[in-house]
């Protein structure tokens, strides 16, 4: 009886300190939250060193395990990063050592091996209610409703450690009409990260960042370069297709609506502080109307803008921004002041956030921006606010209302209502 319980005992004081020893070498077992190793992974993440899940996000609302701690500091290794990230990668290899040791080759074999095409998509419904000054015959207000359903797909496929084509195809469908409308490819470039600079070639997202997307949030065909850690050079050059505008009174050239373009930013964030400035140059018929300018025969467009934000806490920011162009003698100045409070996050259910803000919007100078209400490039002043809300993971709901006077239509009054459904995976 003694020599069965000691045995037994024996047997499981052994099992007890191999699962033990397992556990502490276990790839599998979770990084607990708030270790130290998530600052140091998101802040590699922001530098362009770490690439998280392969679209450029880690996923910082679930722990990870160490073999996938392990697989993003092997991959960062693998770039031979310099200077700060240097000394956060040998902290976590440190960290990380038997599961790179033991997990390196297999990590290896996997990165080799591995689906090289990711895919991430969102489904969404937007409705637009458009409602002016203007009386119909039997005195009723004028207004137009939009009801339109997307799908946007967005393929990321790795070339090797420096270059990703990424690209972005769009469906959409007119509800109002059951218009099937048209699939596009809304963009397809080559995107290159050495250290802090980054270059992409082909048709891409154009967004004036140092603004806030005051002037420009659409997509155009060329080169951008991306140079800096805090503050950061921008140089674009390429080809843009104006006939995406909102614009009714653009002129349809002979020529077609394609501007030449070149452009410079410059954007600092640091801290609390982030800002920046431009210019960009166009180049196009399209501009020779007698709404642009009194001659009715400028081609060019030059436009300065300037914006910051300031992040007082996790919940208040303010942002304001400005733009003019030098070329127009019409609808020349732009300008934006808002506040936001908190933010919905679409990773976190019962998530919101709202805004408030003031906007001038010239058609001559806005020429496509990012404001879901002021229609774009519509010429407008007024006031903007909304709400979003996450009521489920991964979902998302929007609401906004505009208030304001038409800049060309002798102040008239005008109203939108705006509301979205996004579904993402």
């Amino acid at each position: 009886m003694k020599k069965t319980l000691v045995s037994a005992l024996t047997t499981a004081l052994v099992v007890g300190a191999a699962s033990t020893t397992f556990a502490a070498s276990n790839p599998f077992a979770d990084v607990p939250a708030g270790h130290w190793a998530y600052d140091s992974i998101n802040q590699l993440i922001d530098d362009n060193v770490i690439e998280g899940y392969g679209d450029n996000t880690f996923r910082g609302e679930r722990t990870i395990t160490r073999y996938e701690a392990a697989q993003m500091i092997a991959k960062a290794m693998a770039k031979k990063p310099t200077g700060e990230d240097k000394a956060q990668i040998d902290k976590l290899a440190a960290e990380f050592a038997d599961e790179l040791n033991n997990l390196g080759v297999r990590v290896s074999d996997l990165e080799r091996n591995a689906d090289k095409v990711k895919w991430t998509g969102e489904a969404r419904y937007r409705y637009w209610s458009y409602r002016d000054a203007k009386k119909n015959a039997d005195g009723s207000t004028q207004k137009t409703n939009r009801d339109q359903l997307q799908l946007r797909l967005f393929p990321t496929a790795e070339i090797n450690e420096h270059w990703k084509v990424k690209a972005r195809f769009t469906a959409t469908n007119m509800m109002k009409n059951d218009n099937a409308g048209n699939a596009s490819l809304s963009f397809a470039y080559a995107d290159g990260v050495y250290g802090n600079c980054e270059v992409k070639v082909g048709k891409q997202p154009f967004y004036s960042l140092n603004d806030n997307g005051l002037i420009l949030d659409d997509f155009f065909s060329g080169i951008n370069v991306t140079a800096g850690k805090d503050l950061k050079v921008v140089l674009e050059a390429g080809r843009w297709d104006l006939d995406n505008r909102a614009n009714s009174y653009v002129a349809r050239p002979a020529s077609g609506d394609t501007a030449s373009y070149q452009g410079i930013q410059l954007n600092y964030q640091k801290g609390k502080i982030a800002g920046g400035a431009g210019f960009r140059h166009f180049t196009t018929d399209t501009f020779k109307t007698a709404r642009y300018s009194k001659s009715a025969n400028d081609s060019k467009a030059d436009i300065w803008s300037l914006g910051g934000t300031y992040t007082f806490d996790k919940n208040w920011a303010l942002q304001g921004a400005y733009a003019e162009n030098s070329e127009a003698d019409y609808y020349k100045k732009s300008g934006n002041v808002e506040v936001d409070y908190k933010g919905a996050n679409k990773a976190n259910a019962g998530s919101w956030g709202a805004f408030l803000g003031y906007r001038h919007i010239g058609s001559n100078v806005s020429l496509m921006p990012t404001f879901d209400t002021t229609r774009a490039a519509a010429n407008v002043k007024g006031w903007d606010l909304g709400t979003s809300y996450i009521p489920m993971k991964n979902v998302l709901t929007t609401l906004g209302y505009f208030h304001g006077k038409q800049l060309d239509q002798h102040n008239d009054k005008t109203q939108t209502l705006y509301a979205r459904v996004s579904y993402f995976f």
